[in-house]
C-alpha cells in the first residue's frame, strides 16, 4: 500500500473536520470565560488537548467499529483496507497519552473533566452505543463537555454551563437523527439503539423535544444580560435552522442531521459574538 494513502487512512480515523470543531467549541468555551486571550498558554492547551482526545476518541470508535462501518460507511479508513484494525487501535493509544500529556498544565477542575472525557471515549462503543439513549447522552454530555473544558481552563465556567446545556441538548437531537440513518447497520450488528428500541418516528420525535427546549432555552442568555443583542441576532436564525434540521430528518435523515450541524455552528459563533459586544 502506498504510504500516501496510509496517510490519508489515518488522518480520516481521526475524522478531522469533527476534531477541529471540537477544539472550536473549546476555544469559544475558554474565550467566553476569560473575556479575552489573556490566558494564552491555557487556552492554547485546552485546544490542542480537545483536538487530540477527540480524534483518538474518533480513531478507537472506528477500531470497534469496523464491522458496522463495513456496512454503514464502507469507504471509512479500516473497511477499505487503509489502516489495519491493530494499527488504528495503535494510533488512538499514541494520541490518548498526548491528549493526557497536555491536559496536566491545566488546572486541576480542567484534567478532571479531561479524564472522565477521556474514560467516556474509551468506553463508549463498548459499553454505552447499544444501549437505547445511553449512547447518544454521552455523545451530547462530550460535545456540551468542550465548552466546560474549554471554562476550566482559564479558571472560570460559570459563563459557559448555559453552553452546555444547549449543546447538550441540540447534540442529542443530532444523534437520534444519525442513529435512524444507521438504523440498518446498527440492527445488523444486533445495537439496540434508540429507533431500534421504540421505533424511528418516536425517536425522531424525542429529539425534536430535546430540540426545543433548547431552542426555548437559547434565549436565556441574553435575558440574564450575560449577552447582548448580537447574540440574540445570530441565535435567533440558528434556532431556526435547527428546528427545520428536525423537521427534515423525519423525511431525509442524512440531510437533517447535516443541517442541524450548521445550525450548531451558528449558535456557537452567536455565543462568540455575544461576548465579544462585552468586550468592545
Amino acid at each position: 500500500m502506498r504510504l500516501a494513502e496510509r496517510a490519508r487512512g489515518f488522518l480520516g480515523l481521526t475524522r478531522p473536520v469533527n476534531a477541529v470543531a471540537a477544539s472550536v467549541l473549546t476555544f469559544v468555551g475558554a474565550f467566553v470565560s476569560a473575556g479575552g486571550l489573556d490566558t494564552q498558554f491555557r487556552i492554547a492547551a485546552s485546544v490542542l488537548a480537545t483536538l487530540l482526545a477527540v480524534a483518538a476518541g474518533n480513531a478507537i470508535n472506528d477500531y470497534f467499529d469496523r464491522d458496522i462501518d463495513a456496512i454503514n460507511n464502507p469507504e471509512r479508513p479500516i473497511p477499505r483496507s487503509a489502516v489495519t484494525p491493530r494499527g488504528a487501535l495503535a494510533f488512538s493509544v499514541v494520541l490518548f497519552l498526548a491528549a493526557i500529556l497536555v491536559a496536566l498544565v491545566l488546572p486541576v477542575l480542567a484534567v478532571g473533566i479531561a479524564a472522565v472525557n477521556l474514560l467516556a471515549l474509551v468506553t463508549y462503543t463498548e459499553l454505552f452505543k447499544g444501549t437505547p439513549g445511553a449512547g447518544n447522552a454521552l455523545v451530547s454530555y462530550l460535545v456540551g463537555s468542550t465548552f466546560l473544558f474549554g471554562g476550566a481552563a482559564v479558571g472560570n465556567v460559570e459563563p459557559v454551563v448555559v453552553l452546555f446545556v444547549l449543546a447538550g441538548l441540540s447534540t442529542f437531537a443530532r444523534e437520534v437523527i444519525k442513529d435512524v440513518e444507521d438504523l440498518a447497520g446498527d440492527a445488523a450488528e444486533g445495537l439496540t439503539t434508540l429507533p431500534v428500541a421504540i421505533g424511528e418516528r418516536r425517536a425522531l420525535w424525542l429529539g425534536t423535544g430535546a430540540l426545543v427546549v433548547a431552542v426555548l432555552a437559547s434565549p436565556v442568555p441574553y435575558l440574564q444580560e450575560t449577552f447582548g443583542v448580537w447574540y440574540l441576532a445570530l441565535v435567533v436564525p440558528a434556532d431556526a435552522v435547527m428546528l427545520y434540521a428536525a423537521y427534515a430528518g423525519f423525511d431525509d435523515p442524512a440531510r437533517g442531521q447535516s443541517v442541524l450541524k450548521y445550525g450548531m455552528f451558528l449558535a456557537t459563533a452567536a455565543f462568540v459574538a455575544g461576548r465579544v459586544e462585552f468586550l468592545v
